[in-house]
């Protein structure tokens, strides 16, 4: 009996599952690590019901404690609302403020809306707000008729109205110079 509660006892001991830790090291972890993480992401943007904006990222990072989310390689289809595409914007990089809902993007943006207008800087602002472009770096617009650069700017989304800050340059385009 002592004998077969000991062997009782080994098998037990033995059985006992070992909790393995996985290692991290101080030079893993550069600042928040984040809380969710995808890859070709694809996400909607509603109100009322109503489509706003989907947004296509090919890497999206959310940091739960700083309340920003990090994208790369972005596009971004805006829709009015009869929910018809009206102007669509892509980036290098993007940043999204999780409390205020702003964007930012930054490198290489190209903003086009369905009229042919052509917005390229390499920074700027969505704001949430009021749903306006805003930048203070440099900007080109091209449209049809005319191409404008200078520094500032701000547009409805739809780049429809828009005001260039402290334009450098102008020039309008004849029929002949398409």
């Amino acid at each position: 009996m002592k004998k077969l509660l000991f062997i009782l006892i080994l098998v037990l001991i033995s059985c006992k599952e070992e909790k393995v830790q996985p290692k991290i090291t101080s030079a893993d972890i550069n600042g928040e690590i984040p809380t969710h993480e995808s890859w070709n992401s694809k996400v909607y943007f509603s109100e009322d019901g109503k489509l706003k904006a989907i947004l296509y990222s090919e890497h999206l990072q959310k940091f739960d404690l700083k309340k920003e989310t990090l994208l790369e390689k972005i596009r971004i289809e805006f829709y009015d609302k009869q929910q018809r595409n009206v102007s669509q914007l892509v980036a290098e990089k993007g940043k999204v403020d999780d409390l205020t809902r702003d964007m930012f993007a930054f490198e290489n943006v190209i903003a086009q809306n369905d009229s042919g207008v052509v917005l390229k800087t390499e920074m700027l602002k969505w704001r949430n707000s009021d749903q306006k472009i805003v930048t203070d770096k440099f900007v080109s617009i091209k449209t049809k008729k005319e191409l404008i650069e200078g520094y500032g700017l701000e547009a409805d989304q739809s780049l429809n109205n828009y005001v260039v800050f402290n334009p450098t340059y102008t020039a309008t385009f004849s029929q002949s110079n398409k």
